[in-house]
C-alpha cells in the first residue's frame, strides 16, 4: 500500500474516532443533566429503558473505538492492509467498507464458516 494510500486511511480512521469520542462526549453530558424525579412509574421507566439502549450502543461505540485505535497503530507500524491470517494484502474496497479489519475476504469467509459449523 502507497503512502498516499495510507493516509487516506488514516484519515478515514482519525475522522471515524473523533465522531465517536464527540458523541460519547454529548452521551455523557446529556445523562448528567437528566433530572431522576420522575413520579410516574411509566416515565421512569420509558426513561431506564431509553438509558440502556443508549449504553448499549456506547459499548459497541468503545469496542469500536479500540479497534480504530489499533488500526491507526498499525498504520504507523506498517502492518496495515496485512491480513493477520494469510499475510497477504486486503483489498483495498474490503478495507473501505471496514477499515478496522484484520483479516483478508477470504480469511474471513474462512473464519465464518467455521464458526457456523461450530454452530457460534
Amino acid at each position: 500500500m502507497d503512502q498516499a494510500q495510507l493516509e487516506y486511511f488514516r484519515k478515514l480512521l482519525q475522522d471515524k474516532l473523533d465522531d465517536l469520542l464527540n458523541e460519547a462526549g454529548r452521551t455523557l453530558e446529556d445523562m448528567t443533566e437528566l433530572s431522576d424525579h420522575f413520579p410516574d412509574p411509566t416515565d421512569r421507566a420509558s426513561i431506564e429503558s431509553d438509558r440502556n439502549f443508549e449504553l448499549r450502543i456506547r459499548d459497541r461505540e468503545r469496542k469500536l473505538i479500540k479497534k480504530i485505535k489499533t488500526a491507526l497503530e498499525r498504520i504507523d507500524d506498517g502492518s496495515y492492509g496485512i491480513c493477520e491470517e494469510c499475510g497477504e494484502d486486503i483489498g483495498t474496497k474490503r478495507l473501505e467498507a471496514r477499515p478496522v479489519t484484520t483479516l483478508c475476504i477470504e480469511c474471513k469467509s474462512k473464519q465464518e464458516r467455521e464458526e457456523k459449523a461450530r454452530g457460534g
